[in-house]
């Protein structure tokens, strides 16, 4: 897997000079910018120049990363490989087969694979007894901190204080404040804020929700009050956030 790569070159020798450059939106062409979609097509969504070639590849793009998935490419390195004598998933040729057919909200059922098959990548690598997950990441099998962050994650909209989760964990504020700061390595209240900040970010630009709408969305009583946490934050306001946005 390729994490913040802009570009990368595949071949099967390191001095094969490169035949076609796949740019967004899946545009194939020479080095000399020849389309070539049409003349490398060899089905539902099948591009090669061997139909009966030996090597064969399938290829997930994340065009788009929203602040919430910042979040996470933020502690992986540039690249990570997991190998099958490793991992062994199903979901593999279960996404190859979907690819090559056409019905009914067939791209949501793409989507939904590939996340599926991200998640379970990213599980294994973090997994490994030398890899050093994140913190929160960790902090998830923890009996104190793993409860805190579930409940921020499910319901961020809840009007959240150190009290009322430590109740619904079942601890003292000061324990769960000393158990969550240990184990994530922020305080509680100040990773609710981290959290309901890129959600806001994410629906800011996903959609054409009100201010005031996505700030009770993510556990802020108004739109003034999330334009100012967010503008603390991220040093633009909510508006300059979504006008920045990418043009579909």
């Amino acid at each position: 897997m390729l994490v913040r790569c802009h570009a990368s070159s595949l071949s099967d020798e390191a001095s094969t000079p490169p035949q076609v450059i796949v740019h967004p939106g899946q545009q194939c062409v020479t080095p000399d910018g020849v389309e070539l979609r049409e003349r490398m097509a060899l089905g539902v969504r099948t591009w090669g120049s061997n139909p009966d070639g030996s090597v064969q590849m399938l290829l997930g793009v994340y065009e788009e990363v929203g602040a919430v998935g910042q979040r996470l490419l933020d502690v992986l390195p540039p690249a990570l490989v997991v190998s099958d004598d490793t991992w062994d998933s199903t979901l593999i040729p279960v996404l190859a087969k979907e690819a090559t057919k056409q019905g009914p909200a067939q791209g949501v059922m793409l989507d939904r694979l590939l996340d599926l098959l991200l998640i379970s990548v990213l599980r294994v690598w973090f997994d490994r007894p030398e890899t050093e997950a994140p913190a929160w990441y960790r902090a998830h099998t923890h009996p104190v901190a793993g409860e805190a962050l579930r409940l921020f994650h499910e319901d961020p909209a809840n009007d959240w204080t150190l009290a009322r989760v430590a109740a619904e964990v079942g601890v003292s504020r000061a324990t769960l404040a000393e158990c969550f700061r240990n184990a994530v390595g922020t305080p509680a209240m100040t990773y609710l804020t981290e959290w309901r900040l890129a959600l806001a970010a994410d629906l800011l630009r996903q959609s054409d929700a009100t201010l005031n709408t996505v700030a009770r969305q993510v556990g802020y009583g108004s739109g003034f009050a999330l334009s100012s946490a967010f503008k603390r934050v991220y040093g633009i306001s909510p508006q300059e956030h979504r006008s920045a946005a990418p043009a579909q």
